[in-house]
């Protein structure tokens, strides 16, 4: 009866949400009401609780911590593998919603979907929301940045409780999330925007993974990143600030995409080759715009640089899953098994 009881409460907590949710996952505590110091008593518990053995397996997700001042209302979400144990050190991954800087959730389908797969792989993956408004709004940029590095200085922060390696942690996002997860890379984690030069933690990440992002606000909207000064144009754009040192970076873009166009995902592989920073574009072919690691399509080809030499390869299928894994490996490597 426990048990039921318990899989009857994940899945009303998901229900209530009012979003659709990739299968297998399920809520180690209602959100908002669990801290990361009960988590490892939240896992033993969920080890004692009856799964189906239908695959994929089970992923447990931790969600609404606060990572912010308490004065905000975002708040991140943590998956973990089932069975984890923290006492093994694992490499992370930072998920960045989209939703066009005005909108999207931290546990929208797309992010749930990455992050849960990522998580069965054996990642620490976190999920974090951030500072939405009107594009032309002085306050979002750069808040909206700041607040996915704070989202990494929080993971460092918290890695004895999360299992963390801090030093091999990726960024990822989607549309809006690509960009920002492209800023938080790319750009330095003290001086850019949204730096924070008294910080204890660092904000810089070993690998950034850009799903389909907007990287050149002149064929997005306005001609230019909205509430910035002209003057500081070229320091919140990612094509401007690839440069010697950076972080490996993976593009994954469609081209059925109607909302930002392939080519300016070909034209950040281009800034990437220029500044030799290693990097792959992933173009999956008839994909459209917002897509997981398992979009609509019919295949994909992969072209870039990787310690100075050209890379090449094709799938016959569109699923990324398996190529963003690959990635991961080479740059933060695999999860202790």
């Amino acid at each position: 009866m426990r048990t039921l009881l318990i899989l009857l409460l994940s899945c009303s907590v998901l229900l209530a949400q009012g979003k659709k949710v990739p299968a297998k996952i399920f809520e180690l505590s209602p959100p908002g009401q669990a801290g990361l110091a009960e988590l490892p008593g939240l896992i033993e518990a969920a080890m004692g609780r009856f799964y189906t053995m239908d695959l994929p397996p089970p992923v447990h997700r931790l969600s609404d911590l606060a990572f912010l001042p308490p004065d905000r209302k975002e708040r991140l979400d943590l998956y973990v593998q089932h069975g984890r144990d923290l006492k093994v050190r694992q490499p992370g991954v930072l998920f960045i919603h989209g939703g066009g800087f005005t909108g999207g959730d931290k546990a929208e389908y797309r992010s749930s979907s990455v992050s849960a797969d990522l998580a069965r792989a054996g990642y620490v993956v976190v999920s974090c929301n951030y500072a939405l408004g009107p594009k032309s709004d002085p306050v979002v940029w750069p808040r909206n940045i700041a607040d996915c590095r704070a989202a990494v200085r929080w993971m460092r922060a918290n890695a004895d409780l999360l299992g963390l390696d801090a030093g091999r942690i990726a960024v990822a996002g989607g549309s809006a999330g690509g960009y920002l997860a492209l800023m938080v890379g790319l750009s330095d984690d003290r001086t850019g925007p949204g730096g924070d030069p008294a910080s204890r933690h660092s904000a810089k990440v070993s690998a950034v993974i850009d799903m389909y992002g907007v990287t050149d606000f002149s064929k997005h909207g306005r001609g230019e990143v909205p509430g910035v000064p002209s003057e500081r144009q070229k320091d919140y754009l990612p094509v401007h600030q690839a440069g010697a040192g950076d972080p490996p970076v993976l593009i994954l873009h469609g081209t059925a995409d109607t909302t930002v166009a392939l080519e300016q995902s070909e034209v950040m592989a281009r800034a990437l080759a220029a500044a030799g920073v290693d990097h792959e574009l992933v173009v999956v072919e008839g994909a459209p715009h917002t897509f997981d690691l398992h979009p609509k399509g019919a295949s994909w080809r992969r072209t870039g640089v990787v310690g100075g030499r050209p890379v090449a390869s094709s799938s016959t299928t569109a699923d990324i899953a398996e190529a963003t894994l690959d990635f991961l490996a080479r740059t933060i490597g695999r999860p202790a098994r």
